[in-house]
């Protein structure tokens, strides 16, 4: 009886104890190498991310200089000398967050464009942006103050190449010209920003790869922005309150990604441990890499990770082990029981007849022992068909259930992509109207020049038309009022891009200029209605677009007649003092059952008219400024919609 079931625990184990060890082994191997690779493709992604940041940084940089060097403004300012200039782009360059912004008049350029290939670029009217790299020198003549930020002193750092260099001085810089020119007025207007201990550029950079959603807080990350080997700007920690700015990055990493221009995606030492990194090889202006742009999080997490599964799968190998031992054992004693009725009852089975077993056959031998273990088996072999229908039947509905989810998320990728196209044609629209305004300003301007030279001619005679004459001024005033509104409306970043003090009533005036056009083709009669309120502190082009949605969304409510009532007056709200505007229609109002989602993404009652985000837009837009919007139904009919600000504290 031993030797009998010795041999079948030694059968039975047998491939557990030998076979199992090896294709644990292999299998962790295998998962452990796919586990890397996730980690590479994931620092892979983070790369991407940060260097889209770099470039964005670079295309809003040419833009803003760009805008500069096209407006009217600028070009006006040329007219009154250097000094004004000087002042003028000094605004500029603080409203732009530029630290530097200087003219070159067009005599001026070919001295630096031999240098600087932006400048030469811009000098044959091509606007131009690139990462360049200043010298000490270069710094110094444009600021002391950009000099002392940029020079960071070396740190010794283990593995890097070995240098005398005690100190790097020179400056990573995004270098952008734009080319200006207007009659006589011909030059270069060129801007940038000093990369060097730029803390809220890789900051951001660091916020937009590992302080997200998708990615939580569960990936401790860095980022650093590389000048050849050095560090100028990072978040990597020399100690917990000191940045490492001046340490240096190792050979290995510095001959793959300078002077092979590879990009590095592997494990490497960063400064006191070791991380997932990337490197990106950055270039210059002459195309010659000059630095590097570095993502990377922390391995020691991901290591214990990977140590923790092993430890578990060793765990619960060695359990397994310990308990097929007994488990086999027990199953050994049905081994042997008698054949008759083991032979009945298998045919009962045969014929679908489950619930057939052998019974006490009366004997303890090796023939009983299998009869009672057949019977055995023939229970778990009921439990697991009846488990088997009941699995069958939950995953029919899992499967439906998770049919209905992809259907839903397809639904939301077609709501997504709908919205993607109307933000674009809405952005053309906006570029289109821009140009359309800057187009009127020159006929204008030729209308005005004219006016006032028949008044030069006449001299005296004058009088007789002055009337006609005081009203082509009071039109082309006008056209202009309504130009300047248009392209403040088209670009509100290029007139004021940040909150400042404003009278709610004089933004209301502006919006009503702006949907003239749409209220002049009904009968909708416009009353006013405005006492003295506080000033409130928003950006005006943000409080524009949401008072310009609400007035043109109750013209269309009206349709062709109508009254449209704005009043304006002080409210307070939960203990706090603020402005109130209140837009009101005599229209057929809004459905009940609506009133609590006209604030929702893609809500809207225009059907294959608008994308249903204007409200939602003005909702996220006032709230951002502490302040509240809300709609309700008249009494008398139609809809009012109320937007309300806090009071600016003094």
């Amino acid at each position: 009886m031993k030797s009998v079931r010795l041999r079948l625990l030694t059968l039975a184990l047998l491939p557990l104890v030998v076979l199992m060890p090896l294709l644990l082994l292999l299998g962790m191997s295998r998962w452990t190498a796919d586990y890397d690779k996730i980690l590479i493709a994931n620092v892979q992604s983070d790369l991407r991310i940060a260097e889209q940041y770099l470039f964005r940084i670079l295309a809003r940089t040419g833009a803003n200089v760009e805008g500069v060097a096209d407006s009217a403004e600028f070009l006006g300012q040329l007219e009154f000398g250097h000094e004004r200039v000087d002042t003028y782009l000094m605004e500029k360059k603080k409203a732009l967050e530029l630290d530097f912004l200087y003219y070159l008049p067009v005599e001026e350029t070919r001295a630096l464009a031999s240098r600087w290939p932006v400048i030469d670029a811009a000098s044959t009217g091509i606007l131009s942006t690139e990462i360049d790299i200043f010298s000490g020198e270069d710094l110094t003549a444009l600021s002391d103050d950009l000099a002392q930020r940029a020079s960071v002193p070396l740190i010794e750092t283990v593995a890097a190449v070995p240098t005398r260099r005690t100190v790097e001085d020179r400056g990573m810089v995004v270098h952008t010209a734009s080319p200006v020119g207007l009659g006589d007025q011909r030059g270069v207007l060129v801007g940038g920003i000093l990369l060097n201990r730029n803390l809220d550029f890789i900051d951001t950079i660091n916020a937009l790869v590992y302080l997200n959603a998708t990615t939580g807080g569960e990936r401790q990350g860095t980022a650093t922005l590389f000048l050849e080997d050095v560090r100028v700007s990072t978040n990597v920690r020399l100690f917990e309150d000191v940045r490492a700015l001046g340490t240096r990055v190792s050979a290995a990493v510095r001959h793959e990604v300078l002077t092979e221009g590879k990009t590095w995606l592997d494990r490497a030492f960063v400064v006191n441990d070791w991380y997932i990194s990337g490197y990106l090889p950055l270039s210059d202006s002459f195309g010659n890499r000059v630095g590097m742009l570095y993502v990377g999080f922390l391995e020691a997490p991901f290591n214990a990770a990977k140590r923790a599964a092993y430890i578990t799968m060793l765990a619960a190998f060695l359990v397994l082990l310990g308990l097929s031992g007994p488990i086999f054992l027990r199953m050994a004693k049905g081994i042997f029981s008698p054949l008759e009725r083991m032979i009945q009852t298998m045919t009962r089975v045969e014929r679908g007849d489950l619930a057939a077993r052998n019974g006490n056959v009366g004997s303890n031998n090796e023939i009983g022992q299998v009869a009672r273990h057949l019977d055995t088996l023939l229970d778990q072999v009921q439990e697991r068909d009846q488990a088997l229908r009941s699995w069958a039947g939950e995953l029919n509905t899992r499967v439906e259930q998770r049919t209905a989810q992809l259907k839903e998320a397809n639904q939301k990728l077609e709501d997504t992509f709908k919205q993607l196209v109307m933000s674009e044609k809405l952005a053309s629209i906006g570029e289109i109207t821009a140009g359309v305004a800057h187009e009127i300003n020159n006929p204008v301007a030729v209308i005005q020049g004219n006016v006032d030279v028949i008044r030069q001619t006449l001299d005296q005679r004058s009088d007789d038309v002055a009337t006609e004459l005081a009203l082509i001024d009071q039109q082309v005033q006008r056209i202009e009022a309504i130009v300047g509104k248009l392209l403040q409306f088209a670009r509100p970043t290029e007139f004021g891009t940040f909150e400042e003090s404003i009278d709610i009533a004089m933004v209301t005036e502006d919006c009503l200029v702006l949907v003239d056009h749409v209220l002049s083709k009904t009968n909708i009669a416009v009353e006013r209605s405005f006492s003295d309120a506080p000033l409130v502190r928003i950006n005006p082009g943000e409080l524009q677009q949401v008072i310009v949605n609400i007035i043109v969304n109750a013209a269309h409510a009206m349709g062709e007649d109508g009254t449209l009532t704005v009043a304006i007056g002080t409210e307070t709200r939960e203990g706090i003092e603020g402005a109130c505007l209140r837009v009101a229609d005599t229209g057929p109002g809004i459905p009940g059952d609506l009133l609590d989602t006209v604030f929702d993404p893609f809500f809207t009652t225009k059907l294959a008219e608008g994308t249903g985000l204007g409200l939602s837009i003005s909702q996220t837009l006032i709230q951002r400024y502490g302040g509240l919007i809300s709609a309700t139904n008249r009494d008398a009919g139609g809809a009012e919609f109320s937007v309300w600000l806090p009071a600016e504290q003094v």
